[in-house]
């Protein structure tokens, strides 16, 4: 209800939300899209979320694959500090990368914080423990005996990670890489602290627009959030059941 409730607001033609609306228009989504802060958040959003989850496969995806198959010791406390960031509030972890980045500034002179790459880096470190999660989920359901099978009949170790391992946990891949996405396009905890003169993601422009303004953009802006966000579990949905990795 509240879901519609946003779409159905975005709809009125009122300059001021109230109730009953005096009628219908779609002007509040071509306002939105005017509005400079809303248009350059909304790519940089989208460039951080694409970005910071392929980033997050590349890392978190071998590291799953060492936690289930490999036998080292450590494993616990190295599975610990994947998922950590999953654990601690958004505020603090976002406050805490701000520090760490003005301390690694001052004793290499390398400018971090308020860069993209900067906020590249802490959208890679929030995606890690989605992806880890449901790959490490994934594989536990997984038999070593058909990848062993592959081994003995003759497949190198590449083969059977890309020809099978891969195939066989699909759904974690795809459920990781969705989830990561959706966190990092709606971060505003961590975000709010690492943007830059002249950046803005869209969560920060919504917070900012919010503060001096009461028309209906807003919704229209969350409900383009919605329809993207649904797409995205419905497009994945019809191609991998996300039931199956939990």
């Amino acid at each position: 209800m509240p879901l519609v409730a946003v779409a159905w607001v975005s709809l009125f033609s009122n300059k001021i939300i109230s109730l009953p609306p005096h009628g219908y228009s779609v002007a509040w989504y071509v306002n939105a899209w005017n509005l400079d802060n809303f248009r350059d958040g909304f790519l940089l959003s989208m460039q951080v979320a694409l970005l910071s989850t392929a980033a997050g496969l590349l890392v978190a995806v071998p590291a799953a694959l060492a936690l289930v198959r490999g036998r080292f010791p450590g494993r616990a406390l190295i599975s610990t500090v994947l998922l950590s960031p999953m654990l601690i509030p958004g505020v603090v972890a976002g406050s805490a990368l701000y520090v760490f980045y003005i301390q690694f500034e001052v004793l290499t002179d390398w400018q971090v914080a308020g860069t993209t790459p900067g906020l590249l880096g802490a959208h890679v470190v929030l995606t890690i423990p989605w992806i880890v999660r449901l790959t490490v989920a994934s594989l536990a359901s997984v038999s070593e005996s058909v990848e062993e099978a592959a081994l003995n009949l003759g497949a190198k170790p590449w083969a059977v990670l890309w020809h099978v391992t891969l195939p066989m946990i699909r759904p974690g891949l795809v459920a990781g890489g969705l989830f990561s996405f959706i966190v990092s396009f709606t971060d505003l905890e961590k975000s709010i602290f690492l943007v830059g003169p002249g950046m803005t993601t869209l969560p920060i422009a919504i917070l900012n627009y919010l503060e001096w303004n009461m028309d209906p953009t807003v919704c229209a802006v969350a409900t383009v959030q919605i329809l993207i966000i649904g797409a995205a579990l419905m497009i994945s949905d019809r191609y991998v059941k996300l039931s199956r990795v939990f």
